[in-house]
């Protein structure tokens, strides 16, 4: 590489073609970029989503609440498309103007109360229903230590390593390196906890634990970004353990495919209305679904 094209401009200017795979959607600005209403569904919780392992979070989290005998918290799931930019429609940006999914309302309030970024809606779930949240201070204050180390940790996994690794137009080693690097150290900070640990919070299966499988429980598991033998997953033997746990849950087996748009039909539900919405799935296939 030459030194010119090492030499960074004195001002940035966005030039389209440099977004690789997200070229088509991303841009430096925020806001709607045009006029669409989102729909809304029979139940008072309306969740805008894709089963990424963000949306992922949120649809366990509904998943385990009625799981637990929660019938309020019976929701609609409305898929949101982010590679043809449906977060980018007035409505949701209305919801979030941060334009990331997942995002949700709760009409039962005075007047519907939006919730945006995937931790924000556990807690708020969390605590209305009093659920996933222990009400021990020592024992609340390890799970939202857990539930915070995931929320700024995963951008090293994601927009670090998982772009520079799975999505980028051309492989820059300098980049997988030092992400790969820090991913490996994440799961090794895992590792260490879950040593000691059935969960993160300890004994009980917390919101920490909903935020964190969808990312790091399929990194150990093998399916994100197609990474696992570059990575070493098998290696983390106590994340692996924790993870096949958790995926071994009834309402993590639905919750992962709500939303979902994308692999084999019967592990798709674009759309979540009602319990029923499962029922097409035999009760078999749910319990083999790994």
């Amino acid at each position: 590489m030459s030194d010119s094209e090492n030499t960074l401009p004195a001002v940035w200017a966005w030039e389209q073609q440099n977004g690789g795979q997200f070229a088509g959607i991303n841009r430096p600005y925020a806001g709607a970029r045009f006029d669409q209403a989102l729909p809304v569904g029979q139940h008072a919780f309306q969740l805008y989503s894709l089963a990424t392992p963000n949306g992922v979070k949120a649809t366990v989290m509904f998943e385990e609440l009625l799981e637990r005998g929660y019938s309020d918290a019976e929701y609609d799931a409305w898929p949101i498309r982010i590679g043809d930019g449906d977060q980018f429609a007035s409505g949701f940006v209305a919801v979030n103007p941060n334009s990331k999914i997942p995002a949700l309302t709760d009409h039962t309030t005075s007047s519907p109360t939006r919730i945006f970024e995937s931790g924000a809606i556990l807690m708020y779930l969390a605590e209305k229903f009093g659920a996933f949240l222990p009400s021990d201070i020592s024992v609340r204050t390890e799970a939202l230590n857990w539930l915070f180390w995931q929320m700024g940790s995963v951008p090293f996994l994601g927009g670090g390593f998982g772009h520079f690794y799975y999505y980028a137009p051309e492989t820059v080693p300098y980049a997988i390196d030092r992400f790969t690097m820090e991913t490996k150290r994440q799961l090794d900070v895992l590792d260490k906890r879950l040593a000691e640990t059935r969960y993160l919070a300890g004994d009980h299966y917390t919101i920490a634990d909903i935020a964190t499988w969808p990312w790091y429980g399929a990194l150990a598991l093998g399916r994100l970004y197609g990474a696992g033998d570059f990575l070493q997953v098998q290696t983390y033997e106590n994340v692996r353990r924790w993870a096949s746990e958790i995926d071994a849950r009834p309402a993590v087996k639905r919750g992962r495919i709500v939303n979902r748009v994308w692999g084999e039909p019967e592990d798709q539900l674009p759309e979540r209305h009602d319990a029923s919405d499962f029922e097409y799935r035999t009760q078999d296939k749910l319990a083999g679904q790994s």
